[in-house]
């Protein structure tokens, strides 16, 4: 929605900052993944915003993008929208080098792309009026590239979720999944 997200600001005294804003039905939908790289422990941010809700279509899309900076594979770690679900059934019948692992159920405070759109939306974007939604979609993207060079801020997002960015190479998660599903038959 164009509504801003009001938060408090700072004003010269005795002057309340008033922000006129009217109901707007338009909107932007943002999907966006972390990427953390075995070798150099590099993080990534891949985004990409549509002018309709997220359907299953657009995130199958949005993975085989990152598939095609990621030709080896990679593994998904994934809340349990039901977009991501039935993805993921999509997405494991066409491409052998996804891997998907689940958050826990209800947990967003466990996913740190949760802290992009938190960062996004209530400190670049907050008292942020916009004319319309070319306007918005720009301020997003600018904030979230912005984002994208700032490789504190995306470690912060992990250690806010309190995960431990531990680097396994591919090869061996694989082996180790395999030999964990061998030891629960």
């Amino acid at each position: 929605m164009l509504q801003p997200t009001v938060r408090r600001t700072w004003a010269r005294k005795g002057q309340t900052p008033i922000h006129y804003s009217w109901d707007r039905r338009d909107r932007l939908s943002a999907i966006s993944a972390i990427t953390v790289s075995p070798k150099r422990r590099h993080l990534g941010l891949y985004f990409a915003v549509c002018d309709h809700n997220i359907v299953t279509d657009d995130f199958e899309s949005f993975v085989a993008e990152l598939l095609s900076h990621f030709p080896r594979g990679f593994i998904l770690v994934m809340d349990r929208w039901m977009v991501h679900r039935s993805g993921a059934k999509r997405l494991q019948r066409r491409f052998s080098r996804v891997d998907v692992e689940w958050l826990p159920p209800y947990a967003p405070d466990l996913n740190p792309v949760e802290q992009v759109w938190n960062r996004s939306k209530y400190t670049d974007l907050a008292n942020y009026i916009p004319e319309d939604i070319g306007e918005l979609e720009k301020e997003v993207c600018e904030s979230i590239s912005h984002m994208r060079s700032q490789q504190s801020l995306l470690r912060s997002f992990f250690q806010k979720a309190k995960l431990k960015l531990r680097v396994v190479p591919l090869l061996m998660q694989r082996s180790i999944r395999k030999a964990y599903q061998l030891s629960r038959r």
